[in-house]
């Protein structure tokens, strides 16, 4: 995009990053085939390059990786906590060596920037790890009783926005407390999951404790419905959360599900308004939007709608959309052209119902799946792009006079998974977070993560929490 200054190109070499033509499932410590041969590719959403061909595990694999799993479990199980914590500490240094190989992968294989996957991602992988390899010894004092014990084998779903990030969401405490996993990564960002596995066997975690089974939808429902599987875990659409729900109820598997959300960013009059604005800019074009927690819904105090927004145009157009591997891009690709199809549609729609759209100039390169940062405004509680999840780089602005009106705003959504607050007041900040019915709620600034911190929401957003102390509790019988 335009910008007062000219940067020159500043590429992440490739060449720290060796991607194989192709890769098998991850099953009892061990790459292998799938039992009917299926494979498919994946593709790097910023060239759509065919990055390597990817083994595609289906109802046998499953049942091959579950029993492995399970055969890992009582010796695993039977390790003392700080034998555990090892593995978990070991992993956390490993990510940490490769980190920059990992950031470059993750950027090729999901389009997000690489000062994203290098500044953000990376460090906040080896840190769950590290974090849970802390809790793995001290669980009789994490406030669950004396001995709390694993549940068995844990059925992980992760989606393609955070490929490793969610995988060590999932993975870390799932081993600190002694279950055994099987995971199935999103079909358009395996990678990542299967450099992880190659981790594992570098860190001598033993045979079974994680598999990688790469797949489809149909890979995720043969894990969720298998029926030794214990523990299921899914991130991902609200729509799939609630076919998983139905599918478990029933038995006993305990189930977590972090689902969809549509964030309302609160900025009110005396609010610091470039600080906001960077706020904004975080809360919703980070990962290209591509974020369950997004600040997709701005509510702005009527008083400073003018001067927000004239900014907040400003600040738009100096962003830089491009190549993810250039260290100055701060807009990448978007993940798949599936999802920019749904994003092209919802925008449309937008536009149809009335909403004012506008995006900064701003040139698409001519291979990939892109989509440029866009404001809607003139936007009512009505509109489909102030209702539904977009999840892609796209803005819808409302504005509200009092609190009570701007908390009656932010709570009219089916979602309850995040919300920011920018005011000057703490007062305000605690009265105002107080009546938000969202999971996690930031004050002055948005996207900001940390191990310690449960992350989760409400309604639609799905339930049970991941992350700190609260995210144990989901892998042990309490």
């Amino acid at each position: 995009m335009d910008s007062a200054f000219a940067y020159a190109p500043a590429p992440e070499s490739r060449s720290v990053v060796d991607i194989a033509p192709s890769y098998g499932l991850f099953i009892d410590g061990e790459f292998t085939e799938a039992a009917d041969g299926k494979v498919f590719k994946t593709v790097s959403p910023s060239t759509e390059e065919v990055l390597s061909e990817v083994a595609q595990a289906g109802e046998a694999d499953v049942d091959r990786a579950v029993k492995a799993a399970r055969r890992a479990f009582e010796k695993w199980s039977a390790l003392p906590g700080s034998e555990r914590a090892k593995y978990l500490f070991r992993i956390a240094r490993i990510i940490q060596e490769r980190s920059r190989e990992l950031a470059v992968l993750e950027t090729l294989d999901n389009g997000k920037p690489i000062k994203e996957t290098r500044d953000a991602d990376l460090p906040l992988v080896a840190a769950h790890f590290f974090y849970y390899a802390g809790w793995a010894d001290k669980l009789d004092h994490a406030g669950f009783g004396s001995n709390p014990r694993p549940l068995g084998v844990a059925g992980q779903v992760i989606p393609w926005n955070f490929p490793l990030l969610m995988l060590a969401w999932k993975i870390a405490p799932a081993l600190a407390t002694g279950n055994t996993v099987v995971l199935k990564p999103a079909e358009t960002t395996p990678l990542s999951a299967l450099f992880f596995a190659d981790i594992c066997r570098q860190a001598g975690l033993p045979k079974g404790v994680v598999n990688i089974l790469p797949g489809y939808g149909d890979t995720g429902a043969a894990l969720v419905a298998h029926p030794d599987v214990n523990k299921v875990a899914f991130t991902g659409s609200t729509a799939v959360g609630k076919a998983i729900a139905r599918q478990v109820a029933g038995t006993k598997k305990k189930v977590t599900l972090e689902l969809g959300g549509k964030g309302a960013n609160i900025v009110f009059d005396d609010a610091p308004i470039d600080q906001a604005v960077e706020g904004i800019v975080t809360g919703i074009f980070f990962n290209q939007g591509q974020v369950c927690c997004a600040g997709s819904r701005l509510l702005v105090q009527e008083s400073i709608h003018d001067e927000l927004l004239d900014s907040l145009k400003r600040r738009l157009a100096t962003l830089r959309l491009g190549d993810p591997l250039d260290k100055n891009t701060d807009i990448g690709a978007i993940n798949s052209a599936e999802q920019l199809a749904r994003i092209s549609s919802l925008v449309e729609q937008g536009e149809a119902e009335g909403a004012e759209r506008w995006s900064p100039s701003c040139e698409l390169p001519s291979s990939g799946y892109w989509f440029a940062p866009t404001l809607f405004t003139n936007v009512t509680q009505a509109h489909t792009v102030a209702r539904d999840e977009i999840f892609g780089p796209v803005l819808s602005v409302l504005t509200f006079r009092t609190p009570d009106e701007a908390v009656a705003k932010a709570n009219n959504s089916q979602y309850g998974l995040s919300a920011g607050i920018w005011t000057e007041k703490g007062s305000r900040i605690l009265a105002v977070a107080g009546k938000l019915r969202a999971g996690v709620i930031w004050s002055n600034t948005f996207n900001k993560f940390d191990p310690t911190s449960p992350f989760g929401g409400y309604k639609e957003s799905g339930y049970g929490r991941e992350g700190g102390r609260h995210g144990l509790e989901a892998y042990l019988d309490v």
